[in-house]
């Protein structure tokens, strides 16, 4: 019974420890570390990591990737592969404007319509309905034509006139059919004069909403003002994919089938670059590519590299897009009736979207990153554990690091050519040898099996 405690004490020892070496890291586990620098408000902080970053890893999903404090401790952290980026700029567009008049003795009445539209949608006319008398020529609001309009609405401005000074409250509906109306509230404009001061307030904060018009009434019809002129204003965000990040020059090897680049681990490739460095040059090229050295190369794309005068200028063609299918290996193939690329080796380098590392702060600089270790399992947390309420479009508002120094460049080895083919003389020799020790061994055996016949 004692043995078997003592077993299961020294299984369970070696199983905490093997916890252990696993939870407790330093920066000196792993290959690669480079300093962060952070500016901006935290405490989670963002940075676009480098191709280097990516040659540096030993896994391309960046399992061993890790964030350090200065004390050491590890920090928690989330990937965004390929975060797309929201660009932010202002909108205004000019509104049509339609009187609306009803009845001057029904303040609750709201003005009947009849309404054409363009094929557009736009208001081609707009007259008062059936219900329309001789003494519906009250003015009660305004219908503004918003259909030009093709970002949320965030700002009405009014340029107005009115008989005397003073507040002017209404309502603000939206619509996109005219039928249907929603409430937005109510707005408010001022002019107010005193004292050789003025105050003029002509701008409605409206709730970001889509609508193709509004309705603006009179709380007071008999103060409801002439409106000159109106415009609404927004902000367009537009989502943009993730950036390309480009490789420095890879060195490749040059054989009887192209030129070969190696890279350090399968990446999904989304476009090289060749330099066409020569001018009046035209290459057409056949670019093949492989997840490892095991494996037959496989076509990825075909294309015309070219650097031409047109039109009294240059265009140059140096890129050609990738299926983005993880590959370690490049074979670049040239047809020689373009001319080929000139002298020298082809220099090229190779990119991919853009993987965002994000991080929460914790404990005192200098903050590192670590990259580079075998046997490791992932460390990075879902984004939105990590930023509870998470949404893209706050990517923008955090802190952004920055990577200080150069990650250092992982050497590849040089990727192995294939010889052609050719008569193998060791191998024909060592058959040669085995045949000739077999032939020994066989008379060997018929010389003992006669010296045993005879002494029979």
């Amino acid at each position: 019974m004692s043995l078997r405690i003592a077993a299961a004490l020294v299984t369970l020892g070696v199983s905490l420890a093997a916890v252990a070496a696993e939870v407790i890291e330093s920066p000196g586990d792993y290959a690669v570390t480079v300093p962060l620098t952070l500016s901006g408000e935290g405490p989670w902080y963002r940075v676009q990591l480098p191709m280097e970053a990516h040659l540096a890893a030993r896994y391309a999903d960046f399992r061993d990737l890790r964030v350090f404090n200065g004390e050491g401790e590890r920090l928690a952290y989330s990937l965004i592969p390929g975060a797309e980026r929201f660009a932010e700029s202002q909108q205004r567009a000019d509104l049509r404007l339609f009187p609306l008049r009803g009845p001057a003795g029904r303040r609750d009445a709201v003005p009947t319509l009849r309404v054409q539209r363009g094929d557009d949608g736009s208001i081609i006319e707009l007259n008062a309905g059936a219900e329309a008398s001789a003494t519906a020529d009250v003015l009660r609001g305004w219908l503004l034509d918003a259909s030009t309009a093709d970002f949320p609405l965030q700002r009405l401005h009014l340029q107005w006139s009115a008989e005397s000074e003073g507040f002017q409250r209404f309502s603000i509906e939206a619509s996109d059919d005219l039928d249907r109306w929603r409430p937005l509230g109510e707005g408010q404009i001022a002019q107010l004069s005193f004292n050789g001061e003025r105050i003029d307030k002509s701008e409605v904060e409206l709730p970001p909403t889509r609508a193709r018009y509004l309705r603006l009434l009179w709380l007071a019809p008999e103060q409801a003002v002439s409106l000159s002129a109106a415009s609404v204003s927004g902000t367009r965000s537009r989502a943009e994919p993730a950036a390309l990040i480009w490789s420095a020059v890879l060195k490749g090897q040059a054989g009887e089938q192209g030129v070969t680049w190696a890279l350090p681990l399968a990446l999904p490739l989304e476009r090289l670059r060749i330099e066409v460095e020569q001018a009046n040059s035209l290459a057409p090229v056949l670019l093949q590519g492989r997840g490892d050295s095991t494996a037959p190369w496989t076509p990825l794309a075909s294309s015309v590299l070219y650097r031409l005068p047109v039109d009294g200028h240059e265009v140059v063609q140096d890129q050609v897009e990738l299926p983005q299918l993880p590959v370690s290996q490049l074979r670049l193939h040239v047809d020689s009736r373009g001319g080929g690329l000139g002298q020298g080796e082809p220099r090229l380098s190779v990119a991919m979207r853009a993987t965002e590392l994000l991080f929460l702060a914790r404990g005192n600089p200098p903050y590192q990153l670590a990259l580079g270790r075998a046997d490791v399992q992932a460390g990075s947390l879902p984004v939105t554990i990590l930023v509870p309420g998470f949404t893209p479009q706050r990517l923008e508002s955090m802190g952004q690091a920055a990577i200080s120094g150069r990650i250092p460049q992982v050497e590849v080895a040089a990727v192995v050519v294939p010889a052609k083919p050719g008569v193998d003389w060791k191998r024909i020799g060592l058959w040669a040898v085995l045949l000739v020790g077999v032939g020994v061994l066989v008379l060997m055996a018929l010389s003992l099996l006669r010296a045993s016949t005879k002494h029979s």
